[in-house]
C-alpha cells in the first residue's frame, strides 16, 4: 500500500466518526409514573347490600352504608330516618297511653358515631340478643337470626320450635325481667342488644335499670298495635338492629298481600254471625273494645262483634249480668282468655252459669289454645301476633267454613 492510499484511508475513518458524532441523539424515553395509592386509584365502592354480619373495614364518608331502605306502611308505634352511616329509630307510642318516646341512633359499627344527634347510641348489625319477650321470637326464626340469640327473660313461655330446641340443648340463659332483671349477669354476658317491653311503671319496667347500668336496650312497642298488620311490621323495627331491612319488607309484604286477600273473601259473606269474646276474670267480665286489635280480627273475619260500638282499645269491664243480656243468644263465643279449657266441664268448673249461653251449648264456643306449652305458653300470642293472616283464616274457617273448606284449624279448638 503507497503513501496516499494510507492517507486516504484515513481521511474516510474521520469522516465516518464525524458524521457519527453530529448524529440526531435517540428520543428521550417518557419518565415512568409512581405507582399510585390505594386511596387514589380506587374511588369508593358503595355496597349494593346492608352489612348484616362484621363492620366497616376503610370507612368513606360519601359511601351510603344501608342501600337496603325500608318504610313504615302499617304501624304507628315507629318510625325510621336514614343517612349515610347511621339511623334513626323512634318508639313513638311504647305503652299504651305513653306520653314519651324513645330515639336510637343506630351505627353502623366501624363509622364514627355522628356528633350532634341525640339519642340512644347502638352499633349495628348487632352481633347478639336478649329478648324479654316472646313476641319478638319469631321474627328472629323468619330473618334468619335465631343463633343470635342468646337469652330470654324466662325459659318458661317459649313456644317457637326453632327457640324451644335451643333451650333444650342448654344453649339459652334466663335474666329475668322488671324490677328482678338480673343486671350483673347481663353485664358479664355483654349483648349487643336488649329488646325489652315498658309500661310505664317503674316497679315493673326493665329498661330505667338496663339504662342506668349502660347495656344496649330498645323498647319494642309492638303489644300496643290495635291493627294486626301493625303490629306484624314490628319485623322490620327488629330487623333494623341486624340491618335486616330487605328480608323484613318481603316477609311483611307476604303477610299484607295473604290478610287482605282473606279479608277480601270473608267480605263477600252475605251473612254475619254475631260473636262475643272473653270470660270472667276475678269477678269480672273484661270485654275487648269495639276498636281493639280481636274486634279488628273479628270484622275482618265477616262476623257481627257485638260490642264494635264501644270505641275502646283496651277492655272494659262488664258484669255478667249485662252480657248475657247482650250476648246469651250469641252464635259464636271466642277467646275466652282461659288457656286451660279445654273441654265444656273445664269451662262449667269455672262458672256453672256459662252454661247459660246458646254458644256453649250449640258448641260454638272456640278457644284459641291449639298450642299450648306446658307452662302455658300459647303459640297464639307468640307466632300468631306475627301471622295475622293464618289467625284470620282460622276465624273465616269457624265463622264461614264454606269460604275455606281445606283449611284446616291452627291456633284455634273448639271446646267440646
Amino acid at each position: 500500500m503507497n503513501r496516499m492510499t494510507q492517507l486516504a484511508q484515513m481521511l474516510l475513518i474521520v469522516a465516518v466518526l464525524l458524521i457519527s458524532g453530529c448524529a440526531a441523539p435517540p428520543p428521550p424515553q417518557a419518565p415512568q409514573s409512581a405507582p399510585a395509592s390505594a386511596a387514589q386509584s380506587a374511588a369508593p365502592v358503595a355496597p349494593t347490600v346492608n352489612l348484616t354480619d362484621g363492620c366497616v373495614e376503610s370507612y368513606d364518608s360519601s359511601v351510603d352504608y344501608f342501600p337496603q331502605k325500608t318504610s313504615v306502611t302499617h304501624s304507628s308505634g315507629f318510625a325510621v330516618e336514614y343517612h349515610r352511616n347511621y339511623k334513626i329509630v323512634t318508639v313513638t307510642n311504647p305503652w299504651q297511653g305513653s306520653q314519651e318516646s324513645f330515639r336510637y341512633i343506630l351505627v353502623q359499627c366501624g363509622t364514627p358515631a355522628p356528633e350532634g344527634v341525640e339519642g340512644a347510641l347502638i352499633e349495628v348489625p348487632a352481633q347478639s340478643l336478649v329478648a324479654l319477650s316472646t313476641t319478638y321470637l319469631p321474627h328472629l326464626v323468619s330473618l334468619g337470626l335465631t343463633d343470635r340469640l342468646v337469652a330470654l327473660d324466662s325459659l318458661l313461655w317459649a313456644t317457637t320450635p326453632e327457640v324451644v330446641a335451643r333451650i333444650e340443648t342448654g344453649e339459652l340463659a334466663e335474666v329475668g325481667s322488671g324490677a328482678s332483671v338480673n343486671v350483673e349477669q347481663l353485664l358479664e354476658m355483654e349483648p349487643g342488644l336488649v329488646m325489652a317491653y315498658g309500661m310505664g311503671v317503674p316497679e315493673w319496667d326493665t329498661h330505667p335499670l338496663l339504662i342506668e347500668a349502660g347495656i344496649p336496650v330498645a323498647l319494642n312497642g309492638d303489644f300496643v298495635e290495635q291493627d294486626p298488620l301493625g303490629r306484624t311490621e314490628w319485623i322490620k323495627f327488629v330487623a333494623f338492629f341486624f340491618n335486616k331491612e330487605a328480608d323484613a319488607a318481603q316477609i311483611f309484604d307476604g303477610v299484607v298481600d295473604a290478610y287482605t286477600a282473606t279479608a277480601a273473601l270473608a267480605a263477600g259473606a252475605t251473612e254475619r254471625p254475631t260473636v262475643f269474646v272473653s270470660s270472667i276474670y276475678d269477678g269480672t267480665w273484661w270485654m275487648s273494645g269495639g276498636d281493639s286489635y280481636s274486634a279488628k280480627l273479628l270484622a275482618d273475619a265477616g262476623a257481627d262483634y257485638l260490642w264494635a260500638d264501644s270505641g275502646a282499645v283496651g277492655s272494659d269491664p262488664v258484669d255478667f249480668e249485662a252480657v248475657f243480656e247482650k250476648a246469651g243468644n250469641a252464635d259464636f263465643w271466642v277467646n275466652p282468655d282461659n288457656a286451660f279449657w279445654n273441654s265444656q266441664a273445664d269451662v262449667l268448673q269455672s262458672d256453672e252459669r256459662y252454661a247459660e249461653f246458646a254458644a256453649l251449648a250449640n258448641g260454638h264456643l272456640y278457644n284459641n289454645n291449639a298450642q299450648v306449652n306446658a307452662n302455658g305458653g300459647n303459640a297464639f300470642y307468640e307466632s300468631g301476633a306475627a301471622h295475622p293472616e293464618v289467625v284470620l283464616m282460622d276465624l273465616v274457617k269457624i265463622f264461614h267454613p264454606e269460604l275455606l273448606p281445606d283449611h284446616e284449624l291452627v291456633y284455634y279448638k273448639v271446646v267440646e
